[in-house]
């Protein structure tokens, strides 16, 4: 149960404050102040911490975090050099009198004031020396860094503050910012990137926010999402329970007609240059021969490639070119997959639908067919979104789709890859750039942030980001990632399985969170190949053990008939 303001205003008001400084002065910018303190049991990196400053008749409370500190003053070295007496005793010995010898420089950066309609402000003027810094306790944390509290319709409950007591300071984001302004999750492999990714869906499947979700899954992580169909912390009175949709392989169909010429030049294997350009007449004849509904398919468009390939000689005499036999046997590879058709097809109305997460298990297909699958999806939704918001289209239209939706992208390297091409890398810029107008949000997850696209990751406006240990994806996240701050990015090559940096437009400001516990099962888990091994062996040794002990059969009398064996 969440605390109302007014039962936390109390309780502030019963417990004083913890002093743990005083200011020394200015740091080294203008939006830093340094304090001195000799209790190191608080001055961690990310810890908040605030001082007052008057305003009219009340007080203001400036927020700040810890961004650094170093060991000022202490006993001598020597003192610490013999292991077989006490640091202490000999500080008594010489006359030391203060409890806590050590000494600490910390500085602090300003977030500011916290206005409850238009966030942190900073009120640009730091601390005086000699003011008291205080701690900030987890009722004021609660109330500033969530913009919305637990529970509450738009809100998405990830975890809880990292810094403090397990669960007392519950980290809860804006849902409405999340998937509008869209997100990236950047995390090492084994961080728990499907893990916090899975949770995230959890909370958006919820009945205090029921949204349309679309899952791309490369690898077949998500399928234990179906938990949440009849579990309890999914079901509402009014009879609401989420719906999931896994769809395996064998069930994903795109139209061949929806596809445009760049999805099917990466379909086929390499072409001339005369067979591009003969391709691309073709798909333009298509388009205008078979314009409106039609729906056309594979033989459509060769029968195009042969028109296109027509020559006329100086007599005027129309002739085939060389160009047709082969596009047609390229053409015809085309025909034979099975996610391509004339008819069947994965429809907006079909993949979304409030209080609905689709998930398409992609672990079978190949990288290129991921491409255009994920490419002609992407597009269809952007113009479904576009021309319903329009009213572009009916009700009955299979595009449908009056409702924001929410795209996940597993493996988004693979999809936007930094200075290679990529058929969805055009896609996902155009609806990342522009479908904040049309209520399209998407999430970008990746293991390689620095294989990433940087136009892509520096348009995601919320970050969550786990441990990264590789320095080429921690350089890359410093220009792409700029709302986590410097001070936060240092501490990633610490962080353990389930810790993250959230940073961006769904929260007031950055912090270090523990991921919450899944209420379903987490699908990505590490085979556990001991275990296996062991129970392989085992199983096959006690088959060989029954053969070796299996006693022999008796040979049967054989059979005759007028003294011949019918044997």
């Amino acid at each position: 149960m969440i605390p109302s303001r007014a039962s936390s205003t109390l309780t502030a008001a019963m417990v004083p404050p913890t002093v743990i400084g005083t200011v020394k002065g200015p740091g080294d910018n203008g939006n830093q102040y340094v304090f001195i303190t000799a209790d190191n049991r608080y001055v961690k990196i990310g810890e908040f911490v605030y001082y007052e400053v008057p305003d009219g008749s009340k007080r203001v409370h400036i927020l700040g975090k810890i961004s650094a500190r170093c060991l000022i003053d202490h006993l001598p070295d020597r003192i610490f050099a013999d292991t077989e007496i006490s640091p202490d005793a000999i500080a008594s010995l010489i006359g030391f009198t203060y409890n806590n010898p050590e000494i600490y420089e910390v500085t602090v950066d300003v977030i500011g004031y916290f206005d409850d309609s238009l966030g942190f402000m900073n009120p640009r003027k730091t601390p005086d020396p000699g003011a008291k810094v205080f701690l900030a306790d987890d009722a004021m944390l609660q109330r500033v860094l969530n913009k919305k509290q637990p529970g509450m319709i738009g809100s998405a409950h990830i975890g809880a503050l990292l810094l403090r007591e397990a669960g007392a300071v519950p980290v809860a984001l804006d849902v409405k910012e999340l998937v509008s302004t869209h997100m990236a999750i950047l995390a090492g492999t084994g961080s728990g990137k499907s893990y916090t990714a899975g949770v995230l869906v959890e909370e958006l499947l919820l009945p205090h926010n029921r949204a349309a979700v679309l899952i791309f899954d490369p690898h077949g992580e998500y399928n234990t999402l179906g938990e949440m169909q009849g579990h309890p912390a999914f079901a509402a009175d009014d009879g609401y329970s989420p719906t999931v949709k896994i769809l395996t392989p064998e069930e994903i169909h795109i139209r061949i007609s929806s596809l445009d010429y760049a999805d099917i030049l990466t379909l086929l294997p390499e072409m001339s240059d005369r067979q591009q350009s003969i391709l691309n007449k073709a798909y333009a004849l298509v388009r205008k021969h078979r314009s409106g509904d039609y729906r056309w398919d594979v033989h459509d468009l060769i029968a195009a490639v042969y028109e296109a390939d027509t020559q006329t000689d100086e007599e005027g005499n129309e002739k085939a070119g060389s160009s047709a036999p082969a596009l047609e046997w390229k053409l015809e590879r085309l025909a034979r997959s099975p996610y391509f058709h004339a008819f069947q097809h994965l429809a907006p109305k079909d993949l979304f639908e409030p209080g609905q997460v689709t998930v398409l298990q992609m672990n079978e297909i190949s990288q290129d067919e991921q491409q255009v699958i994920c490419a002609a999806v992407l597009r269809q939704a952007n113009n479904a979104r576009m021309d319903s918001l329009k009213e572009r289209i009916t009700p009955d239209d299979e595009n449908y789709l009056p409702y924001p939706i929410f795209i996940l992208l597993e493996e988004a390297h693979r999809f936007a890859p930094a200075h290679e091409p990529s058929r969805c890398k055009a896609v996902i810029r155009t609806i990342l750039s522009e479908g904040r107008k049309f209520g399209l949000g998407v999430g970008l997850i990746t293991q390689r942030p620095g294989k990433l696209d940087s136009d892509v990751l520096s348009q995601c406006m919320s970050q969550f980001i786990m441990r990264i240990v590789n320095p080429v994806d921690q350089e890359s996240l410093k220009y792409g990632v700029e709302a986590a701050g410097r001070d936060l990015l240092k501490e990633l090559p610490a962080l353990t399985k389930g810790q993250i940096i959230i940073s961006g437009a769904c929260v007031n400001t950055p912090v270090l969170c523990k991921v919450r516990t899944r209420l379903t099962k987490h699908g990505g888990e590490t085979l556990n190949a001991p275990e296996l091994w062991q129970s392989y062996f085992s199983a096959h040794r006690v088959q060989e053990r029954k053969i070796e002990q299996a006693p022999v059969a008796a040979r049967s009398r054989s059979q005759s008939i007028r003294g011949v064996s019918i044997e």
